[in-house]
């Protein structure tokens, strides 16, 4: 890295935008991170790591050798090399340590690191982590700590995202005390379009907390209605509560989707009304949720037509996929069938386990099922990624009835 004089002065560093990044070779970027400390020099700052999480690069699900940014001597400049292919998108954040012992010594004894002990340090890391300082956006990732994005110059267009300044009203927040789960959350009823009338297609997006507050949708469905690109719909979407509900009611819980079906969506429908027919409701999760969408479509394909399923958990029971999950077993056996169901499933390069239990549902899902789309992305277990899947998901779902509304 070419060094000048004036590196780690204040013009230097209000040059700074977050990760810089130069061609490196054909499909490839070199890209360099930066952290300022805020402490100064070695010779005043007690900083000994600063570590750096990039979802599907250097995190857990990579089995990776924790990586720390390296101080450029006499100055307060830290800094990170890596090489990312040009369609690359993820989130990443930063760990500013004190500390020699973060990780166990297991970690660093051998390659690959021991999986157990590499998430036990990530485990007690990430509560520590800060958004990058340089990057002007970021958010609260689905382990709570903040985040920053990055994305390489190839990486795919993302629907209705790069238009956040468009105007939208904002949802009714309703709260759901059901008798059968004995719990009570907050739900957000989303309204896109004109149409008021009861033919309106609805979604069920689950992890709605997220989608409602850490990474707001609201302005991109209200743009992709406005172009025509989504049809006027109505938008559920359910708090998850807690990490412990999350864990007990989206993995394959029947519970769950009878009180969706016989509590949550009456009490939308007595102010909202919305269609009944399955091939306008799409049911749209994240990890757990993925597997929960496709879940509630085999189940009850009578009320729900369409799935969007995102690195879906079908290694679900056994975290350790070496075998199939539940599901997709199920489908082998011919215990459940996906016929006349739209099914969109998406899933990351760079999480591993995740992936290959996508590809062996797709596998299977081809065999009896012709409406299925299979979008693989180059990132990893991220909901930078999710979103731009979320809003493309929708309209691959819903052309049917953009085109019958033109």
């Amino acid at each position: 890295m070419a060094l000048t004089s004036i590196a780690g002065s204040e013009a230097w560093w209000k040059a700074k935008e977050g990760p810089e990044w130069r061609p490196e070779s054909e499909g490839h970027y070199q890209v360099t991170f930066w952290w300022r400390d805020p402490a100064g020099t070695e010779t005043t700052s007690s900083i000994k790591h600063v570590w750096i999480y990039i979802t599907g690069v250097t995190d857990h699900h990579q089995q990776a050798m924790p990586q720390s940014l390296t101080r450029m001597p006499g100055t307060d400049i830290w800094y990170w090399q890596t090489r990312l292919e040009a369609g690359w998108r993820g989130s990443y954040c930063l760990i500013p340590s004190d500390r020699t012992d973060d990780f166990s010594p297991q970690v660093f004894a051998r390659t690959p690191p021991d999986r157990a002990a590499l998430r036990e340090g990530w485990r007690k890391l990430l509560p520590r982590a800060i958004a990058d300082p340089l990057n002007p956006h970021s958010w609260r990732g689905g382990r709570g700590h903040p985040v920053s994005p990055l994305a390489m110059p190839g990486a795919p267009h993302q629907p209705g995202w790069d238009l956040p300044a468009t105007a939208y009203t904002p949802a009714t927040v309703l709260t759901w005390q059901s008798q059968r789960l004995n719990n009570r959350r907050r739900v957000w009823v989303y309204t896109t379009g004109d149409d008021h009338s009861a033919e309106r297609p609805m979604a069920i997006l689950l992890d709605g907390q997220f989608w409602a507050e850490s990474m707001p949708v609201w302005p991109a469905l209200a743009a992709l209605t406005a172009q025509g690109l989504l049809p006027p719909a109505v938008y559920v979407l359910i708090d998850v509560i807690d990490m412990a509900h999350r864990s007990k009611e989206l993995p394959c819980n029947p519970d769950f989707w009878l009180a969706v079906q016989q509590e949550l969506l009456p009490q939308v429908r007595a102010t909202t009304p919305f269609s009944d027919d399955a091939g306008r409701t799409v049911v749209a999760g994240q990890s757990f949720g993925g597997l929960s969408s496709l879940y509630a479509a085999l189940n009850w394909p009578h009320r729900f037509g369409c799935v969007l399923s995102q690195s879906g958990s079908y290694w679900w029971p056994d975290r350790g996929g070496q075998q199939d999950g539940l599901l997709i077993e199920q489908l082998k056996r011919g215990e459940l069938s996906a016929q006349g169901l739209r099914i969109v499933l998406e899933a990351g390069v760079r999480e591993p386990i995740i992936f290959r239990a996508n590809l062996a549902l797709y596998a299977q899902l081809q065999h009896t099922q012709r409406t299925v789309f299979w979008r693989q992305v180059d990132g990893g277990h991220d909901a930078l990624c999710w979103r731009g899947g979320l809003t493309a998901g929708l309209m691959t779902l819903w052309q049917p009835l953009t085109r019958a509304a033109q």
